[in-house]
């Protein structure tokens, strides 16, 4: 027999198979402007999701997953990389005061085992859902040669849209806003390769009990990201107006908290104001991780930083725990070169 697709690393079969498991979890995504199935060569979405409006804009955001995915396949736990591909899309889309509404994702493997697959499709409807966004369509590109038969890789983007009078620019921001801060739930996904340096990368290891993080290493280390869709429309719908917002992924406090600042105002942020996370400091502990530097890669318990006038404190942190998020007031803005300040 001659040489075919499947002698050449690439199963077809397994392709198919893994579409038909995926199908039911995109299904569970799908938004009345969603045209078409699965299958098709493009996704559909009507524009009827925005024909209203006076000035639709929109937005969008792309991103992976990064080298978490490494405790994934130490772990064999692949349901929950799905939805951290999908928060780091949809987070950047809200914090410019977008609606997320699609959302399509690449999956690139050395191999296609098709539950696996299934399993990382089920976390980005998943996430998709969490977003109130429609999963309409995706890529599953097997690599063989190219990438180990056990190993993949998972990126996304969303497309979002907003009026653009709603728009969150930072430029109305002034000295003695107030900044407040949402919780996140752990390291979310980005510093993982600071993380893999600190800790052992042994699956033993990682799935040992950890008394401070009161679950194992593992787990706490792949907690998906929080998506904030929800809390943002809840400040939002409080009649609130969010004068900046900063979603604190890779570079940390000191890399995107000042993407929101307009020149001449300074971001100063109590360190006392919220409790960091355990899984932080026994990071900072173990690793000898200077403060300033895990400020720099982290972020430090919160997952998004916003910038509102003092009137609305309060009532931005109703809006938020009413959308099942925590929040917290944790600094303010000052007169300065734009910048961040710890304190």
């Amino acid at each position: 027999m001659g040489l075919d697709y499947k002698k050449a690393g690439v199963d077809l079969e397994a392709g198919y198979r893994a579409v038909e498991l995926m199908t039911d979890y995109v299904k569970g995504t799908e938004r009345p402007e969603v045209l078409g199935g699965i299958g098709g060569f493009s996704g559909a979405f009507l524009a009827s999701a925005f024909k209203n409006m006076e000035e639709p804009v929109l937005l969008s955001g792309t991103d992976g997953v990064g080298t978490k995915l490494k405790l994934a396949f130490l772990l064999d736990k692949h349901d929950t990389v799905g939805i951290d591909a999908v928060a780091m899309c949809v987070n950047d889309v809200a914090c410019a005061g977008g609606e997320p509404l699609f959302f399509l994702d690449y999956i690139a493997c050395g191999k296609v085992y098709p539950e696996k697959m299934a399993a990382i499709v089920k976390g980005i409807a998943d996430g998709c859902k969490q977003a109130g966004c429609a999963l309409i369509g995706g890529e599953t590109a097997e690599h063989p040669g190219l990438m180990p038969k056990i190993e993949y890789d998972v990126a996304g983007f969303c497309v979002g849209v907003a009026e653009k009078k709603d728009l969150i620019t930072g430029e109305n921001i002034k000295s003695g806003d107030t900044l407040i801060g949402i919780a996140s739930n752990g390291v979310h996904s980005n510093g993982f390769s600071m993380v893999r340096k600190i800790f052992k990368m042994k699956k033993e290891y990682l799935e040992k009990y950890n008394e401070d993080l009161g679950t194992t290493l593992g787990e706490a280390l792949l907690k998906p990201t929080i998506i904030y869709v929800q809390a943002l429309r809840s400040i939002k719908e409080a009649g609130v107006t969010i004068k900046g917002c900063s979603h604190i992924t890779g570079g940390g406090f000191f890399e995107n908290i000042p993407r929101m600042l307009p020149e001449g105002i300074r971001a100063l942020i109590k360190k006392d104001s919220y409790e960091v996370p355990p899984i932080f400091r026994l990071m900072q502990k173990k690793g000898e991780v200077e403060e300033q530097q895990m400020y720099n890669t982290f972020n430090m318990g919160l997952g998004m930083v916003l910038a509102v006038d003092p009137q609305d404190a309060d009532k931005t942190i109703a809006a938020i725990k009413a959308a099942g998020e925590k929040a917290f007031v944790v600094g303010s803005c000052i007169s300065g070169k734009k910048g961040v300040d710890l304190c």
